[in-house]
């Protein structure tokens, strides 16, 4: 039943979140609403990233992020975005797919270096260290579409450019 809920969960906020990448306005990638912001490429870069942290949760016991750049160069075509989006969208399904109640309860470890960030169960880690913080920045770009007057698609409930 964990593994039935929680599969139901991550396919939701993933199927929302390229939702709202499909409106990703190519021609503001070097935009940013700050100047301590990060431009909008740089943002949906990193809910890719993001992404890809989801699916080493199920690969690895651990994440050291000491051995992965910290910084990925800024994705700049939306085909390209919803491309490498979709194909990790498909490695976490077959992962959550291939995984059973037990791996879910695993310890997981984010780390940098000898420092330990997080240690928890797989199963939370997804929800923290993976969804919740692409919930986070998915909304930002919420905000990026709606100050560059992109519509906003629904999120989880209507927006002021869609009703249903």
């Amino acid at each position: 039943m964990t593994k039935q809920l929680i599969v139901g969960d991550v396919m939701h906020e993933l199927t929302t979140t390229r939702r709202i990448l499909e409106r990703l306005p190519e021609e503001h990638m070097a935009w940013k609403p700050h100047e301590k912001s990060m431009t909008l490429g740089g943002l949906v870069t990193h809910l890719i990233n993001l992404l890809n942290w989801q699916v080493a949760i199920f690969q690895y016991p651990e994440f050291d992020l000491s051995t992965v750049p910290q910084r990925r160069e800024p994705l700049e075509r939306r085909v390209d975005v919803l491309e490498e989006f979709d194909a990790n969208v498909g490695k976490l399904q077959k992962l959550l797919a291939e995984c059973d109640e037990k791996s879910l309860g695993e310890e997981w470890t984010l780390r940098h270096g000898d420092h330990i960030i997080l240690r928890q169960p797989r199963a939370i880690a997804l929800r923290t260290f993976g969804l919740s913080h692409m919930v986070h920045h998915r909304a930002q770009f919420g905000v990026y579409l709606r100050l560059l007057d992109v519509p906003v698609p629904s999120i989880y409930g209507p927006s002021a450019d869609e009703q249903s």
